[in-house]
């Protein structure tokens, strides 16, 4: 018989933003709990005869102003945004690189796709103008761990540093990852999340065909419609969302302010299918029975979910079911996704601070764009207003391409 170990829950002392809702942390929440549409809907003119020529994307954000041109050079734009986020995250930890032990922190960050539109522009300069115009930084720029590097070379930090790429669930799994680390003793910092920015042309395409994408181009603003009967598919948005975690004693021991905890990690594997999620949900139900377990808590603990609710046919209608099985009825659930895009590798990390803050602030941000609920949905799902309630208790599921699921608990300290 296996001995029940101890729970372990890492504390979360720091939260980074970027979204298309806002650039930074308080403005993204001051828009999910606000605003009724995004900010950051653009028409992109590469896309212009697509179905879809649209994205979310983080509009007020000015990289050269926050990184300067020459850092900004040696870093896809995916790469830019995980080191945006990362310093907000460390400076709200109240921590500085500069006094830290260096080869204790560690860098985790999940991305679905890396710098692929980097290599859109350098396969269309080869093509056009022969391969000596192809830029020697292709390799260092656009792989999946170059997010994690960059981070680790503007903070300084030399414990392990991750690239995790789970498809959609990437950031989900970096955080889990990055609680392990934690545990296991390895690191006392944890720096981790994900980021994303996908505007390839071959992508978007390819999501086209595959009818995963909102078609809506003439209300681009309400298209990303998650659990709404009249939901067609996804908007793709980028962003990056990271989140400090230490050790409970060792936030308590530099009088730091826990927001949340992390108190749960459950992950699994379809072995269904490349796109299409187990139609039975019993995937991403392993993984949050998992999590659930992992934490010591039971489904009626449970006051809050941020789910993956993509907006397309599919997933929400087979997440619902799940989440009503295993949790019941009760929880509030939303997903951000109508107001962020969704940002693929990057979802998990932002939407996880987003249940922090849910935790934090006791107030549950609404579905944008939910005007007719799918009545096939048996679950809660927060519309119109945000919701005050009292909640200890939260939950973040993720999927992704090819099965992968993962899920984290939440609790207040």
């Amino acid at each position: 018989m296996t001995a029940r170990r101890k729970p372990f829950a890492a504390a979360v002392t720091g939260l980074g933003l970027v979204t298309a809702a806002g650039v930074g942390t308080k403005a993204t929440w001051h828009s999910l709990t606000h605003d009724t549409v995004p900010g950051g809907v653009s028409h992109q003119d590469e896309l212009a005869d697509l179905p879809c020529d649209f994205m979310y994307t983080a509009t007020d954000l000015d990289t050269t102003e926050l990184l300067g041109v020459a850092t900004q050079r040696l870093m896809d734009r995916f790469s830019q945004l995980a080191v945006i986020a990362a310093r907000e995250a460390v400076g709200d930890a109240g921590l500085d690189p500069e006094t830290w032990d260096r080869s204790r922190v560690a860098v985790v960050i999940g991305s679905a796709h890396g710098g692929l539109p980097f290599y859109d522009q350098q396969y269309a300069a080869m093509t056009g103008r022969g391969a000596r115009r192809v830029s020697p930084k292709l390799a260092p720029l656009t792989v999946i761990n170059s997010a994690a590097s960059s981070v680790c070379m503007d903070l300084g930090a030399q414990g392990p540093s991750l690239g995790v790429a789970t498809a959609c669930s990437s950031g989900t799994v970096a955080v889990g990852t990055a609680r392990q680390l934690l545990h296991a003793g390895v690191c006392d910092i944890a720096i981790a999340g994900g980021a994303e920015s996908v505007l390839s042309r071959l992508l978007i395409a390819s999501a086209c065909q595959m009818k995963a994408v909102s078609t809506r181009r003439d209300d681009p603003a309400t298209a990303c419609r998650p659990f709404d009967v009249d939901r067609d598919g996804f908007v793709v948005g980028e962003g990056a969302g990271l989140l400090v975690l230490e050790r409970p004693e060792d936030a308590r021991a530099r009088r730091a302010p826990i927001r949340a905890q992390i108190a749960g990690y459950g992950a699994s594997s379809d072995a269904y299918g490349a796109v299409a999620p187990d139609p039975d949900g019993k995937g991403i139900e392993q993984a949050l029975r998992t999590a659930m377990a992992d934490a010591d808590v039971q489904g009626r603990d449970v006051g809050h979910v941020n789910a993956h609710g993509t907006s397309t046919v599919v997933n929400d209608h087979i997440e619902a079911m799940m989440l009503q099985r295993v949790l019941g009825d009760h929880p509030l659930v939303t997903s951000t996704k109508a107001m962020t895009g969704h940002t693929l590798g990057a979802a998990g990390g932002i939407e996880t601070v987003l249940t922090v803050l849910a935790l934090e602030q006791q107030l549950v941000p609404p579905t944008a764009n939910l005007t007719v609920p799918d009545p096939r949905i048996p679950i809660e799902v927060v519309r119109a207003e945000p919701r005050q309630a009292a909640f200890d208790c939260a939950v973040k599921t993720s999927l992704g391409f090819g099965g992968h699921n993962a899920a984290l608990v939440l609790t207040r300290t």
